[in-house]
Formats: structure tokens, C-alpha cells, sequence
């Protein structure tokens, strides 16, 4: 068989409902990595779904626990063709966020596929029981159209514990670094960059999330007895934040500011315009970092963002001068920002514009990677796609969002390429979320096509 056959197994795949059959079994599985009941179900899924794919292709797979108390399972596989041949690592996780059953619209659950025109609605659909099933599925056709070889090395990780933090998966993979070892990682997770376009990208910005707090006296007291003589928490917090970031959302924190960007980051994205979809907002002109496009603000550069402001009682407003206010904020930031320190740069920039009396703690943080946009892989992954779909993918040096993508280019050393079969709108996180059909399909086929080109590479993979 052929490449073109390969490609078209892949497409049936999606066609004949084979993938409809699979994808609802598997979001059935009520995967809530958040809810610590969800652990037998969390290992079900790497048991009685993934290992049942894995051995299809002829894949030796067991399960790993998590090195951290309470966290999610691993499921580790590999498949040794000849060691003079690539070797590719495959990711996916298998644990979604809470279903929220309530929040979905009427005729729809999170926990069945329910299919309406192009849109196949259900908890993992897109992020990520969609996207990894395809992947298995595309290693699966290949497999059959090669003739029972692969012509390449597969490894194979899925975690249980990405939307929860991945917590252990960096000690798992340091533990493991040298059976995940590989010469390059081809995954799927997040969105396209819009639903029309094949998208490539190569890394992600890191996350900070912080609180700044305030607390000012025990109780309440009268406004009109007590307004003016009484520091407000409210306002004291919300300068404090003006402090941080401005009006027009640039950050006024030198150190929280992105580096210059690298000139492959820049010819990259000169070729990218987020948004314009049909449920896409507007993007607000003269926000953020100012005289960079759209693309250079969401891929190149940093935000600082105010997820959530309180002070008082903003449902049920009374005449009192609050006690406390919060601010949960949250800093997405590209490569070579220091967000390591942030809890000492806010520190020092509150104490010094005299918001000693703010407290920051630091909730969470993932760090930021981005493989270079020329490196052999990219260009090799970027070709082959064109041949599929007959136009070049986007490429995105890191997408806008984070992913732990950090523990495969630091802890196990091996370049990234993620082709995402998901699209922004897709209500990921949220309620009604939902898999578009024609990406599923296209997804299919570029992985078929990307898995085939690696069976034909040299011993070495792509020249560099």
C-alpha cells in the first residue's frame, strides 16, 4: 500500500463511525482528575481503553503509578522496531475537568456523545480523549497499510492528571527519562489556531497564578460613620493591581515584561491572525503590549490578567466598609522571563510603591518552552502536512495557552511538534464542549500521513 491508502484507512476510520464508537465509550468514563473519587476511573480508562489500542498495534504497555500521593496513574508503552530507525514519543491524557452536568444545555450531557451537524458534543471530546484516540487510531491504519510495520520506534505515555496540574508527571518522567527517550514528540492537545487551518506549534507559554490579599480588621463598618477614616481594602487592592498592570493592560513591571523576540519567533507569527471565527470575540484594538500585532501579543509577548476581584459582599451589597479583598491574577508569560521570581519582583514593586500591606502567595506555576521554529523536525512536520492538506499549517512557535510541555523538552530532552485537532470555540473547559468532525477527519489524515513520512525517513529522521 501507499501513502494515499494509509490517508484514506484514516479518513474511513472517522467515516465508517468506528471513531464515534470509540470516542463515546471512552467519554463515558466519568475521567474528573480534579475529583479525587474519579481514581478507579482514571485507571479503567489507561486499562480498558488504551491498552486495548496499544495492543492492536502490537505495543507493550503497563501502568505506572504516580510517584505523588492521591495523583492519577500512567500508562507507559513502546513498540521496538529497530534501533537504527527514529523513535517517536506519543502523548495524551485521559482525565478531563469536572463534567458539570447542570451548566449544559438541555439535551446534552457530558458523559454521552451527542452528535448535532458538524459538532459531537461531550466531555473530552476535544481536550483530549478526541485527540489522542485519533492518533492511536492513525498509528493503527498505518501499521495495517505498511504491511505490520510501523518503519519507525514508538513509545507512547498518557497521563490521568493534566488538568489537575500534571502533578507527578515530571518525577514519573525523570524516573523513566531513558525508556520515553526518544528523537522526537509528535502529540495533540489544545486548539487550531481556527478551525479552517491546520496549525503546528512547538511549545507554550508558562502560567503564574497568584493571590494578592488584604486584610485590614476583624469586622465591617458603616460607610457613613466610618468613610473616610477607614482604609478600604477594595480600593487599596484595585490601585495596588493599576500598579501592576495599566489601563490598557501593559504590564509596568520591567521584569514581567517579555524579551525581545527572537527573529524566527517574529517570521513565524508574521503569517498568523488569531480569532475571526464565527464565535470568536473581537479582539480590542490598543490592548496589551503596545506596537506588536495581534499574534505577536497573544504568541509573543506576556499578560497579566485579573482573574477574579473581591472585596465585600458584591451580591448583596450593604453600607459597610469591607475588611479584606483578593485578587486572583494569573501571568502567562513567553520563554526568558524570569516568572520563577515573581513572588519576589510583585514583592519588591508593591513594597516600593507603598502596598507593603498587600500579601502575595503563589498558587501555581508551569513553565514556558518553545522549540525553534527552523529546527529539522518542524520543517520535516511542516512539509508533511503541506502534502496532506495542500497548504502549509500555521505555525505557532508556542501557543497562547500552557501545557506541561516543559517535562518533554527539559526532563526527557526531546523537541516538540503538537498538531492540535481541536479548534478555539470548542467550549473546552466549559460547558457543551464539543469535537468538530471535519478537523476529526483532517486530524486523521495529517497524522496518518505524518506517521507514514516517518517510517520513510532515514535512520537519522529528517536532514537537518
Amino acid at each position: 500500500m501507499s501513502r494515499t491508502d494509509a490517508i484514506a484507512r484514516a479518513a474511513g476510520y472517522v467515516d465508517s463511525g468506528a471513531f464515534r464508537t470509540e470516542l463515546s465509550r471512552r467519554v463515558a468514563l466519568r475521567t474528573e482528575s480534579q475529583d479525587p473519587a474519579s481514581l478507579p476511573e482514571l485507571h479503567r480508562y489507561l486499562t480498558d481503553e488504551i491498552g486495548p489500542s496499544l495492543d492492536r498495534i502490537g505495543a507493550q504497555w503497563r501502568v505506572v503509578e504516580n510517584p505523588l500521593p492521591g495523583g492519577g496513574p500512567f500508562l507507559v508503552g513502546h513498540r521496538d522496531e529497530d534501533p537504527a530507525r527514529p523513535t517517536v514519543l506519543v502523548y495524551g491524557h485521559g482525565d478531563v475537568v469536572l463534567g458539570q452536568p447542570e451548566r449544559w444545555r438541555d439535551g446534552l450531557s457530558p458523559w454521552t456523545v451527542t452528535v448535532e451537524g458538524e459538532r459531537w458534543y461531550g466531555r473530552g471530546t476535544a481536550d483530549n480523549k478526541g485527540q489522542h484516540t485519533l492518533n492511536l487510531a492513525a498509528l493503527e491504519q498505518v501499521l495495517a497499510a505498511r504491511g505490520g510495520r510501523l518503519g519507525f520506534n514508538l513509545k507512547v505515555l498518557v497521563e490521568t492528571g493534566e488538568e489537575a496540574g500534571s502533578a507527578g508527571l515530571r518525577e514519573m518522567a525523570a524516573a523513566h527519562a531513558d525508556e520515553l527517550a526518544a528523537d522526537v514528540l509528535i502529540a495533540s492537545d489544545g486548539p487550531r489556531l481556527a478551525a479552517d487551518r491546520p496549525t503546528v506549534f512547538l511549545g507554550s507559554r508558562g502560567a503564574v497564578g497568584f493571590t494578592l490579599g488584604l486584610d485590614l480588621r476583624e469586622g465591617t463598618y458603616h460607610s457613613g460613620n466610618w468613610g473616610g477614616l477607614l482604609r478600604n481594602p477594595g480600593t487599596v487592592l484595585a490601585n495596588a493591581i493599576a500598579s501592576l498592570v495599566d489601563e490598557r493592560g501593559v504590564i509596568r513591571v520591567p521584569e514581567l515584561r517579555a524579551p525581545a523576540m527572537p527573529e524566527p519567533v517574529r517570521r513565524a507569527l508574521a503569517d498568523i491572525s488569531p480569532g475571526g471565527g464565527p464565535d470568536d470575540p473581537a479582539i480590542d484594538d490598543g490592548w496589551g503590549e503596545p506596537g506588536l500585532s495581534p499574534a505577536e501579543r497573544l504568541l509573543g509577548a506576556n499578560a497579566l490578567e485579573v482573574l477574579a476581584f473581591t472585596t465585600g459582599t458584591p451580591d448583596a451589597p450593604v453600607n459597610a466598609i469591607p475588611a479584606t479583598a483578593r485578587a486572583h491574577c494569573q501571568l502567562r508569560f513567553v520563554v526568558g522571563t524570569p516568572a520563577q521570581d515573581l513572588p519576589r519582583i510583585v514583592r519588591e514593586h508593591l513594597d516600593a510603591h507603598g502596598f507593603g500591606m498587600v500579601e502575595v502567595d503563589v498558587d501555581f506555576a508551569m513553565a514556558a518552552t518553545r522549540v525553534d521554529p527552523d529546527h529539522p523536525w518542524v520543517r520535516w512536520s511542516v512539509a508533511s502536512i503541506a502534502t496532506t492538506t495542500g497548504a502549509p499549517p500555521a505555525v505557532l512557535p508556542n501557543l497562547g495557552g500552557s501545557l506541561p510541555n516543559d517535562v518533554f523538552t527539559d526532563v526527557i530532552g526531546v523537541p516538540t511538534v503538537w498538531v492540535p485537532h481541536s479548534y478555539p470555540a470548542c467550549a473546552q473547559h466549559g460547558p457543551d464542549e464539543h469535537l468538530l468532525a471535519p478537523i476529526a477527519r483532517e486530524g486523521a489524515q495529517i497524522m496518518a500521513g505524518l506517521f507514514w513520512d516517518l517510517g520513510e525517513a532515514g535512520p537519522d529522521g529528517p536532514p537537518a
